[in-house]
């Protein structure tokens, strides 16, 4: 009863939803990269880069917005470096993937040291508050969860509804599909497939940048190291588990994000003080890979994902 109390309770939703909100940013990036045929595999430290560059643009004097700015041409510049060494090099994905990582993540670990040399906690910033919509924030258990939440959270949502609208309802979205499907139908067309490769991962990498910035200016109001936590790793998994679809990617966020609010909540019932917490902790991750197998079956891999393209090239 306890467990059912937990998930039919407004406050369990609405926390869900907030844990989601970085996820569906960065899940989105990803998705965008590979529907273009790269695995970008830099999400993570994208993601830390994102987180810290935002919240210093605000602690340094700039507003919330400004800051999101901020994080979003930081990933970008990353996305530029990663697809200018994956399309036109035809480097390894995998390997430029994770240098941009760790390229990134320490990056971030010296700007910070640079500029903060003295300071042994991490100074908080003003970070977004909620905002309740009048009258849909009333509504009985869906109100308080989804639109009593942060002007981010919001803006998670509407980018899955753009996203999806522009894959699927635009010559843009087209061409991007086509270049992870069938890249050499694309360069029939007179168009550039190295282009448009670069353009979806410099926007995707913006798009994971402001993940992580989600982190340090709406779910907390401060930076530290350890607050991407793997939510990287994490997004490349949902990427899979969505069919690298909006729609779907925006539901095993969700799912994700639920498992995790449960976990904390489970520990402070009965069933808590009866087993290890370690088990509650690794819970979300095991029920997602168990998700993940029984999804990824039936998933339809962009056919040229991880294929580099060299126009003239059969």
């Amino acid at each position: 009863m306890e467990i059912l109390d937990i998930l039919l309770s407004a406050s369990f939703w609405a926390a869900a939803i907030r844990i989601a909100s970085p996820l569906i940013f960065a899940t989105l990036g990803e998705l965008i990269c590979e529907r273009a045929g790269v695995l970008n595999l830099g999400i993570e430290g994208i993601m830390v880069a994102g987180a810290f560059a935002g919240w210093m643009a605000v602690y340094s004097g700039t507003g919330l917005w400004m800051g999101i700015g901020v994080a979003m041409a930081v990933g970008m510049l990353f996305g530029l470096l990663h697809s200018t060494l994956t399309v036109p090099f035809g480097l390894s994905q995998h390997v430029v993937g994770l240098g941009v990582t760790l390229l990134a993540t320490s990056a971030t670990y010296y700007a910070y040291r640079l500029a903060l040399p003295e300071v042994t906690s991490p100074p908080k910033i003003e970070a977004f508050q909620p905002y309740a919509i009048p009258g849909l924030s009333d509504l009985p258990l869906i109100g308080p969860a989804l639109f009593h939440q942060t002007p981010l959270t919001y803006a998670a949502f509407l980018l899955v509804l753009i996203v999806s609208f522009t894959l699927y309802r635009t010559p843009l979205g087209l061409a991007v599909r086509a270049a992870g499907e069938n890249p050499s139908a694309v360069a029939a067309q007179g168009l550039s497939v190295t282009a448009i490769r670069i353009g979806a991962v410099i926007v995707g990498s913006g798009f994971m940048a402001v993940g992580g910035a989600f982190l340090t200016m709406s779910a907390f109001d401060s930076f530290f190291f350890e607050m991407v936590n793997g939510r990287g790793w994490i997004c490349i998994a949902l990427v899979v588990f969505g069919a690298w679809r909006p729609g779907k990617a925006l539901l095993g966020a969700v799912l994700f994000a639920a498992f995790d609010a449960l976990q904390i909540r489970v520990q402070q019932t009965s069933l808590g003080t009866a087993v290890p917490y370690q088990i509650f902790l690794m819970a979300p991750y095991v029920l997602s890979i168990l998700a993940l197998v029984l999804v990824s079956r039936r998933a339809e891999v962009p056919a040229a994902l991880m294929v580099p393209f060299n126009k003239g090239e059969r």
